[in-house]
């Protein structure tokens, strides 16, 4: 396949230049307005728990959302006419079906502890596109400087937005970055390839999401993985084949002859690493919840897409600028830097191995005290308005801020009135349960149960309410929904569904890696080293904002937590490029070993011919991601630090110390695979892909 397509590449470079060319207009078109069409709902929950079974039967049972999504703070006081009209404007509103406010009659929660400002609360209609019924409310009170629009419905627009802007930030920094970058590391023409290579790559992937998101609505912070996955790997890939290309000419061969050789070595690493990166991310989608099963939709197709693109076009490229890219002659074996340290290492293994673990583990072990938090305006920068509207909320309005709602969804018969109301009556006198309202029937047989908390759904004290709820006897099946509930699932969810996306991961990974080097001992090595990188990388994300330091350098504000399927996107993003560059390192050491060098040569040598290149890679790798430590968005924040952090540490640090250590002390039983699999190997031919 690969040789085909140096043939093709050679005779065509035109023609296949041009292809790409107009490849990149067609999705440069189709693919731009992606971003706006992504808007999968309730993303971060479990379509199959029972909060969201609660959820779907009580919305279209009553017609309306479970609790008010939308919370108008205006600034005066109850019972004024200023409140009056927001209440009467907002209630207008063809997707808002209740609306509440506080009157100058009794005493409210709705109302400030200053008494200066208010509360007006607005659910909407059941069935509605959230987006759509908030911008109803902000054009109906636009132009009002004494109204400030809060609460779920309106957060989760702005962190939609607010995701698309730094989406736009993001890439603006990063293409120049990058494209200064690869000029430092080629000084010519050659450096318009790397980053060519990533436009299209990420472009492409828009177009295809966009045709995936029309049969399976998809959640828009795919794009920013995109963005940041697609840019790094497109790049590395076309750095790799540039390398490779130029070190061939600079070792005398001709521009076919050079070309095949990089497309039979280096394409074949980039192949294997494509299909690796796939694997891991590949892994997201085993879980319920739309935000990861779009991640990793979004991670799979960038990481075959970049592979291709690098493929496909900048071999072309490469044949049309010929000497004009450059060549880099290779040091005589012996001189160069990366080769000393190889051997520095390789003489003391034992101590090496030892010692760069314990570093590692040492920065891992934050992690230990991990805490997850959810995903509400507190993601959001100050000045977005439902933050500006929650931070008032936690000051002004303390029963309203520190109360949740639990939503109890009874199946009775109508002759079940005296069960349930004694049910309601324990339920009241549980710990946690400050309130009950009904039992009301909502259907014909259905009933509806509302329970008031005083904490908040995400912390200890919220969390143990309505487990408590769910350990109730009950006199009828009951479905338990509201913001604990949800949060409780999404825990258990992703608890019982790791172990199968861990099983994915080590088993797709250990597979390539066979296919590509023919060892069962590498693949697993791999693995260790991989959850080294991963472990290392949550510990600085704990490190930095759980425990909320650089604070002002970052711009954010902590949580006290990590949001949790924002860390399984860390570890399948990290995993996933750790590989690609042991992918790289293996099989250069590999292809030297296979060329007559003895084990601890090959891992010298090879470290020499990549240790340069990974190092360049790792940079632009982590200017990439690092691009999104500029975001607005906080769990966007942390995936752009802790990736670019391990991409650095997996450069720097594992490659350069344990590798060379981990090969010299198992020497040839790196090589290992039990007889059956070696026969087999040998029989699928996979030399040149």
């Amino acid at each position: 396949m690969l040789n085909s397509l140096a043939t093709l590449a050679y005779r065509y470079p035109r023609r296949m230049a041009l292809t790409a060319l107009l490849v990149f207009v067609f999705v440069g078109v189709f693919g731009g307005p992606a971003a706006g069409l992504f808007n999968a709902q309730n993303p971060f929950q479990d379509p199959h728990s029972d909060s969201a079974r609660a959820q779907r039967l009580l919305t279209r049972l009553t017609g309306r959302e479970i609790s008010p999504g939308v919370l108008a703070l205006v600034s005066a006081p109850h019972g004024s006419p200023a409140v009056a009209a927001v209440a009467s404007s907002i209630a207008r509103q063809p997707d808002v079906a209740t609306v509440a406010a506080p009157t100058a009659a009794r005493p409210s929660p709705l109302v400030s502890v200053d008494g200066r400002s208010s509360i007006v609360t607005a659910t909407l209609r059941s069935g509605t596109d959230t987006n759509t019924g908030v911008s109803q409310i902000q054009a109906a009170l636009r132009g009002r400087h004494d109204v400030t629009l809060g609460g779920g419905d309106v957060a989760g627009k702005q962190i939609g937005a607010q995701a698309l802007s730094d989406l736009g930030f993001a890439e603006a920094l990063a293409f120049p970055l990058l494209a200064l970058l690869a000029w430092l590391i080629f000084r010519g023409v050659a450096a318009l390839l790397p980053v060519a290579a990533g436009g299209l790559s990420v472009l492409a992937t828009f177009a295809v999401l966009r045709v995936i998101n029309g049969f399976m609505p998809l959640s828009v912070f795919a794009l920013n993985l995109v963005i940041a996955v697609g840019l790094g790997l497109a790049v590395d890939y076309s750095l790799f084949l540039v390398w490779r290309f130029r070190e061939e000419l600079g070792g005398g061969a001709g521009i076919e002859q050079a070309l095949r050789k990089t497309l039979r070595t280096t394409g074949r690493t980039v192949v294997f690493s494509a299909l690796t990166v796939a694997a891991a991310l590949a892994s997201l989608t085993v879980f319920p919840q739309r935000f990861l099963v779009s991640m990793g939709l979004g991670g799979v197709v960038v990481a075959l897409v970049s592979g291709a693109s690098a493929l496909l076009m900048t071999p072309a490229l490469m044949v049309l600028l010929g000497p004009r890219i450059g060549k880099t002659r290779a040091g005589a074996v012996g001189e160069g830097g990366w080769y000393r340290l190889a051997r520095f290492v390789m003489r003391r293994p034992w101590l090496v191995a030892i010692s760069t673990a314990a570093v590692l583990l040492l920065v891992a072990s934050p992690a230990l005290g991990v805490r997850w938090s959810g995903i509400d305006a507190t993601v959001l920068p100050r000045s977005q308005s439902a933050r500006v509207v929650q931070d008032t909320l936690v000051r002004g309005f303390p029963q309203l801020h520190s109360g949740q709602t639990i939503a109890i969804v009874a199946a009775a018969p109508p002759g079940a009135r005296t069960a349930l109301e004694g049910y309601a009556a324990r339920l009241r006198a549980l710990p946690g349960i400050t309130s009950v309202a009904g039992p009301a029937q909502v259907g014909p047989d259905t009933w509806y149960i509302e329970l008031g908390s005083p904490s908040d759904a995400i912390t200890a004290a919220g969390q143990r309410a309505v487990k408590a709820v769910r350990s109730a006897s009950a006199p009828a099946r009951v479905l338990v929904g509201g913001p604990a509930a949800d949060l409780a699932d999404l825990h258990s969810s992703i608890a019982r569904t790791a172990p199968l996306a861990l099983a994915i991961l080590v088993i797709v990974t250990v597979l390539v890696l066979w296919l590509m080097t023919g060892s069962l001992i590498l693949p697993v090595k791999t693995l260790l080293m991989n959850l080294l990188t991963v472990a290392a990388a949550t510990g600085i994300l704990v490190f930095i904002f759980q425990d909320g330091r650089l604070t002002g350098a970052l711009a954010y504000t902590s949580q006290g937590g990590i949001e949790q399927t924002d860390f399984l996107i860390l570890v399948a993003v990290v995993f996933a490029l750790s590989t690609d560059y042991g992918v790289l390192l293996l099989s250069r050491i590999k292809e030297v070993r296979d060329a007559g060098a003895d084990d601890r040569e090959a891992v010298a040598v090879g470290l020499e011919r990549t240790g340069r290149l990974v190092t360049a890679a790792s940079l632009m790798l982590a200017v990439a991601i690092g691009a999104f430590a500029t975001a607005k968005v906080v769990f966007l924040k942390e995936v752009g630090v802790g990736t670019a952090c391990a991409v650095l540490i997996d450069a720097f640090v594992v490659r350069a110390l344990l590798v060379p250590s981990l090969m010299a002390l198992l020497g040839r039983w790196n090589w290992w695979s039990p007889a059956p699999l070696t026969r087999l190997h040998s029989r699928l031919q996979l030399g040149a892909v």
